[in-house]
């Protein structure tokens, strides 16, 4: 990819960070501390209010064109905070291929009231031109993008927008919606935040949205010549308080406003830094953070539903608010209840403790999550220990070890007591023990705290030991900074760890492993080749390479079907994986058409987990044999060699290896049996070739059973093989790689005429 720039700056400003009242440009390293644009063609925009910058020399994530935001903090006492995003930037259509071969950056304003800059860069034959906009004294980002079709071929079905994506915090979706259409929002923004930090994107325009919501998207078709503008604002505020974002659209909105105020206090007294949340139609919709006691939030006029929290304590009533225009209530609270303390001991059936996942199922869970979250994880140092301080109230907890695999989550009933400690003794009954078998579990495809990433390593670790999980593994996005912390924490623990990369462009991302500890990364993804891409994971120390999530917008196969790859099809990957369960039977099926043309690209799997206490670590997971001790080297060696099956929850024991070869006589009846188990009760196994199902057997829910096949291998012209699919009681599947058919004849050993 060839870049042209037009950089047009005036005299750059220093980069040092002294008190700044005016709106200033830098061209340099970013000012941000933990900034990721610290190339010399990078700039800095800031005031009194926020500072960001634009990775103009620097690489953009997940390979998308330079002249992204990639650093966006609050301005506190004259400094820039620490940076709290990944990315935010103007997606042409949805997470696709990118085609791009230019960029041009100009400051078109830059005085101490105000600073312009316009970025244009292309998608294919489609232009794009955004405008950043700052005033002196603004918490917020003006955002225009000019989208312009400059090709012969109208532009169908395109998901346009602006997206913000956090790399730490917590995220408050867009009010009254869920991924898909947008019927039912509540506002135009999605809000990143903690308690000393927010980042808000009011995106207006959106009919659709991605990712939790942190892809605002209009649905469109841009015709040849065509131009569609799409406005937006980035707000950044030094708290976690939402009443600034909600004053914003309020000042953009045409309806009228009134206030509530108040104090909120606890049965035991006073409580600073406690929080109203306000719920509208039954939904979440903002919070105030009250840091004295008292607070204050302007709201569009209309009917809502207030209570008051505070970390640890409980709910208050919640209490009917009429918003009149132009009007003013007071609402006091004085009912919180402080916190009781709850000390967790999990155990199996013989005493001997487990990591284990425990999950507030019914309860209090606070709706703002750094007041506290919904899942606990035991400790690392101290197996099978947790202590929760939480609300006081009735309980059910859902405490598990590989729940869905091994054994399934037990609940519990606790009452927590306001000022009280209570221990807890939870002993969970596991139905299997693959290890004992020489069956392993890891989750290839799992995230730390790297760009969007907010897992610290400590709770990787944890999350995949509390899975269930065999063996360490890490694939950040482009970054091996955490395999020093994960390579320590799995040793502490005697468990392996596979340290793993993200290779991310924007048309495929691949995992490779195991890497070197001492790795570096020396290409760069956003313009390399896919050859360029696999052999830097080779020379990096990767013996696998594994295509992600390979049908997805972004995957390497519909990128290929695309024909958008750069520099077209490179072969050296070894693995495919299952990863959205909604293309698992897509990706078997493609798996098997390599198969029958005797290619030995296996299967893996993986979660794709980024947030530990949201996600499913382990939701899908490769077991690999590996006979002897194991090691991630074993593991990867097994598992690249076919020696495994994937699963969502049923376990599979074969009597002939996968990825082995079994020799036939041609036309002579075989058997190969199964030894099958599920806690969710197994519903039905399937055995399938290169002509498609060969025979289904079906189960009546039992946890265990066994499934034997026959069939009569003949000579073909592609390759033979069998592989197995299981699905069980909750709709759960297990996908293995095949068992290899050699059919032979006495002809083919006797000498050639």
């Amino acid at each position: 990819m060839s870049i042209r720039t037009a950089l047009l700056l005036g005299t750059a400003a220093s980069l040092a960070s002294p008190a700044f009242a005016d709106v200033s440009i830098t061209e340099g390293p970013s000012a941000i501390p933990d900034g990721e644009a610290l190339a010399s063609g990078d700039i800095t925009v800031m005031n009194d209010q926020l500072a960001f910058t634009l990775a103009i020399d620097s690489q953009a994530p997940w390979g998308v064109p330079r002249g992204a935001i990639v650093d966006l903090a609050a301005v506190k006492d004259g400094a820039a905070d620490l940076d709290r995003i990944a990315f935010a930037d103007f997606i042409p259509n949805n997470w696709s291929a990118w085609p791009n071969d230019g960029l041009e950056v100009e400051i078109v304003t830059d005085t101490p009231e105000e600073a312009v800059i316009r970025i244009t860069r292309n998608f294919g034959e489609a232009d794009l031109a955004t405008t950043y906009t700052l005033e002196d004294g603004s918490d917020a980002i003006h955002l225009v993008t000019e989208m312009t079709n400059n090709g012969e071929t109208a532009l169908e079905g395109l998901l346009s927008g602006f997206t913000l994506w956090p790399d730490s915090g917590y995220l408050f979706p867009v009010p009254g919606v869920v991924d898909g259409d947008v019927e039912g929002a509540l506002s135009d923004r999605v809000v990143a935040y903690d308690s000393d930090w927010s980042i808000a994107l009011h995106a207006p325009y959106f009919d659709h949205v991605e990712y939790d919501t942190k892809d605002l998207y209009l649905t469109h078709t841009l015709a040849p010549g065509e131009s569609r503008s799409f406005e937006g604002w980035l707000q950044v505020g030094g708290s976690g308080d939402l009443a600034a974002v909600v004053a914003n659209e309020i000042s953009r909105g045409e309806g009228p406003a009134g206030t509530v105020s108040g104090d909120i206090a606890g049965t035991d007294g006073a409580i600073e830094n406690a929080v109203l949340v306000v719920e509208k139609d039954g939904t979440p919709f903002a919070w105030t953070q009250t840091p004295d006691g008292s607070y204050e939030i302007d709201l569009p006029a209309g009917e809502y539903s207030v209570y008051a929290t505070a970390e640890g304590y409980s709910d208050s009533e919640p209490q009917a608010l009429t918003v009149s225009a132009d009007g003013a209530t007071t609402l006091d609270f004085a009912d919180l209840e402080a916190p009781g303390t709850l000390n967790f001991t999990v155990t199996d059936d013989a005493g001997e403790p487990l990591d284990a996942r425990i999950t507030i199922t019914e309860g209090q869970a606070p709706l703002v999550e750094f007041l506290g979250r919904q899942t606990i994880f035991t400790t690392l140092d101290e197996i099978g220990q947790a202590e929760a301080s939480l609300a006081p109230g009735e309980y059910v907890f859902t405490v598990g070890h590989g729940a869905g695999f091994l054994g399934t989550g037990q609940e519990v009933d606790v009452t927590v007591e306001s000022g009280a400690t209570q221990d807890v003794e939870v002993m969970l009954e596991l139905l299997a023990r693959p290890y004992e078998d020489s069956w392993y579990a890891s989750d290839m495809h799992h995230h730390a705290d790297q760009l969007e990433g907010t897992t610290p390593p400590e709770y990787l670790a944890r999350s995949e030991l509390a899975a269930g999980l065999d063996l360490i593994f890490v694939s950040d996005h482009d970054s091996v900074v955490n395999y020093a912390a994960l390579d320590e924490l799995a040793a502490s623990r005697s468990v392996p760890f596979i340290p793993s990369i993200e290779f991310s462009s924007s048309w495929g991302h691949f995992n490779a492993y195991p890497m070197d500890l001492d790795a570096t990364l020396e290409v760069d993804t956003s313009t390399a080749t896919a050859a360029e891409i696999m052999a830097e994971a080779r020379r990096m120390g990767a013996d696998a390479i594994q295509s992600n999530h390979p049908f997805i917008p972004y995957g390497y196969l519909a990128s290929l079907e695309g024909g958008v790859v750069p520099g077209g099809f490179a072969p050296d990957f070894d693995l495919l994986e299952l990863n959205g369960e909604g293309d698992d039977a897509a990706v078997f099926a493609r798996a098997g058409q390599l198969w029958s043309k005797g290619q030995q690209i296996y299967l893996s799997a993986g979660s794709d987990a980024h947030d530990v206490w949201n996600d499913g670590t382990g939701s899908a997971r490769a077991y690999v044999h590996v006979p002897g001790e194991l090691s991630a080297e074993g593991f990867v060696a097994n598992l690249k060699d076919g020696h495994a099956y994937m699963t969502r929850g049923p376990l599979i024991e074969p009597s002939v290896m996968f990825g082995t070869q079994m020799r036939a006589a041609a036309g002579e009846e075989q058997t190969v049996s199964f030894d099958l188990t599920s806690v969710n009760g197994l519903a039905s196994a399937t055995l399938v070739g290169p002509e498609g199902e060969i025979e289904t057997v079906s189960f009546d829910g039992q946890d265990e059973a066994t499934a034997e096949f026959t069939f009569t291998p003949e000579a073909g012209d592609g390759a033979g093989w069998v592989a197995l699919t299981v699905t069980d009681g909750a709709e759960k599947k297990a996908f293995s790689n095949p068992i290899w058919i050699s059919p032979i004849a006495e002809a083919d050993v006797l000498p050639m005429e």
